[in-house]
């Protein structure tokens, strides 16, 4: 149960769905829209489509080495 304190700073209500994100720093509570907008920051600026293509056709060169 969260806290009536906490909920009501974070503008949540009772029986607002919270995502639980265990992490190395521990656990993290977030609404799914929290979450989403955490995971754009995290990817902002980010070439991930780019990095994954790098890292496949590198892998495919290091199979066709073999």
């Amino acid at each position: 149960m969260v806290p009536a304190e906490v909920r009501a700073r974070q503008g949540w209500t009772t029986g607002t769905p919270l995502v639980l994100v265990e992490g190395e720093t521990g656990v993290t509570f977030m609404t799914r829209e929290q979450a989403k907008a955490h995971v754009r920051a995290q990817f902002r600026g980010s070439h991930a489509v780019d990095d994954l293509i790098a890292e496949r056709r590198k892998a495919a060169q290091q199979e066709d080495a073999e």
